[in-house]
């Protein structure tokens, strides 16, 4: 604590200095007076409770001085090699402390694709350097740049009894009390997803309690919404107070866009607030006259909203699903059109799956058929060894389909059908309802079970919870409505299984215990 108290002083002094005057004498009392007082008040209280005074001289200069971008810096946004950030520390460039954390957090970005070149990094004596020079200058690391950088160091990997990531960690503890909401909240969500150590848990625990303590500096729904998606979830204190926060409390004043940003987050995470009935009769009575007035995407992406938290109403179904509304995004090439339309085909699947009394319309077949795009996905690892592992079980390629694309927007990993006695049928050879084209003719046997495997990436849940985002509780919801009895293959259980054998047996238990519990009901 003491050394890390000298830095900060020693940081000060430098600001100090480089802000006087260098020839006036008043400019050398001045600094002869700024150095005594930080210096005689260090000694006796922390930093961040300094009189405002102190640093007023200071802070108001700076204020005024923006930031010129120089070469360096250039160089580290455009790098596309960690070779060619680390070489700045060799060269002629003289990095400051932001620029040492810019480099780090750059790396960081780098290698969130190559994990395997982190362990070479970490050995790498510029890296070292590097660590070296953004130590001796942390307090000099500004507040926005320095909530990234913890988060950078937990993904790099830095040892937990590296001096380094213990002064950072000691630094946002330090600024605590400074730093903006939105900055705790960014820092909340790195210790909370990027490090499962017990220091950054005990860090954690305090930016929630200053999260809490704080709510109410929200004061635009940017904020609010960033904060409920990113750490919401792991505080319930802090998530009613959020709810309560630009929605209940001010109902009549409560803009639509806001309301919107507020629906959306809540379907992202699936939150169901407290208050739900106030909340979404507040919903409906916005949206009532104001949902067609809306730009397009938007209004599929409130409805879709609506029907993850299964809130929709049938005429807002029939707004979206309504031919000249929908026509707009058929054959869509961009991106946004492509996503847009995908949740039509969530919203059309949820009218005809969970609204058995809606009266239509409904997208067209030709519209449901699955594109050439929905199974042009990356394959993960997990999917791979599942799909590996699926094809060794079954035996026989006519007794099961792996990567099935629906008629309602979702794609199953495997789906299989078993008879009476639990025996794999043909499945091709019979009636699919849930495929846009179906191929086969003949209606299942009496007793038959029909089986859905789906996959669940880290990505796909709560931070580090094991609960589905809004997305995927949606798509689950879908598959047992269409009449499968669902397999759940989530990560954090099949990197439990190290064997061939121990894979082939956890699917096989899966699939009784699914037959088991559909029998027992």
């Amino acid at each position: 604590m003491a050394a890390h108290l000298v830095k900060r002083c020693t940081c000060l002094l430098r600001e100090a200095a480089r802000q006087a005057p260098a020839m006036a004498p008043v400019g050398r009392l001045r600094l002869a007076w700024v150095a005594h007082k930080t210096l005689t008040s260090s000694a006796t209280s922390p930093i961040s409770h300094l009189p405002g005074s102190l640093m007023e001289p200071v802070e108001k200069e700076r204020a005024f001085t923006p930031y010129v971008e120089k070469q360096v810096d250039h160089l580290i946004k455009k790098a596309t090699r960690p070779e060619e950030l680390l070489e700045l520390l060799g060269g002629s460039h003289d990095l400051d402390s932001n620029q040492a954390a810019m480099v780090l957090i750059r790396l960081s970005h780098l290698l969130s694709e190559k994990p395997e070149d982190k362990g070479l990094l970490i050995q790498d004596a510029h890296f070292h350097q590097l660590l070296c020079l953004l130590n001796s200058q942390i307090a000099s690391v500004w507040h926005g740049t320095l909530s990234k950088l913890l988060g950078s160091l937990y993904a790099l990997g830095i040892p937990k009894a590296s001096k380094e990531l213990q002064s950072v960690e000691q630094e946002v503890r330090w600024r605590m009390r400074k730093l903006k909401y939105k900055h705790l909240a960014f820092l909340a969500e790195s210790c909370a997803t990027l490090s499962q150590e017990q220091h950054s848990q005990e860090l954690l625990a305090e930016l929630l309690m200053h999260l809490e303590r704080r709510w109410t500096e929200i004061e635009d729904s940017h904020t609010l919404v960033t904060v409920m998606m990113k750490v919401g979830h792991l505080s319930e204190p802090l998530m009613n107070r959020l709810e309560d926060k630009h929605v209940l409390n001010r109902a009549q004043d409560i803009t639509l866009p806001h309301l919107c940003s507020v629906l959306l987050a809540f379907a992202r995470l699936n939150f169901h607030p407290d208050q739900e009935d106030q909340f979404f009769s507040l919903v409906h009575e916005k949206l009532g006259s104001e949902l067609p007035g809306l730009e397009p995407a938007l209004q599929v992406d409130l409805v879709w909203a609506l029907c993850v938290l299964q809130q929709a109403r049938e005429a807002e179904l029939q707004a979206v699903l309504h031919p000249e509304f929908h026509i707009q995004f058929l054959g869509g090439k961009s991106q946004k059109d492509q996503n847009t339309f995908q949740k039509l085909l969530h919203i059309n699947a949820t009218a005809l799956l969970e609204y058995p009394e809606y009266s239509g319309p409904l997208l067209p077949a030709s519209a449901v058929a699955p594109g050439p795009s929905a199974l042009d996905r990356k394959v993960t690892p997990l999917q791979k060894e599942l799909q590996e592992t699926l094809k060794g079980l079954l035996g026989s390629a006519d007794k099961g389909s792996l990567e099935v694309a629906t008629q309602y927007g979702w794609v199953l990993d495997a789906e299989v059908l078993l008879d009476s006695d639990g025996e794999f049928l043909p499945v091709r050879d019979f009636v699919a309802p849930h495929l846009a084209q179906p191929t086969g003719s003949q209606s299942p046997p009496p007793g038959s079970k029909r089986l859905a495997f789906l996959r669940w990436e880290f990505p796909n849940f709560n931070s580090r919870s094991k609960d589905l985002l809004g997305r995927f509780v949606l798509a689950r919801r879908h598959i047992l409505a269409a009449g499968f009895l669902i397999v759940d293959v989530p990560f954090y259980e099949w990197l439990e299984l190290k064997s061939e054998w121990q894979k082939g047996a956890y699917l096989k238990d899966k699939m009784r215990k699914a037959v088991a519990e559909e029998l027992a009901k």
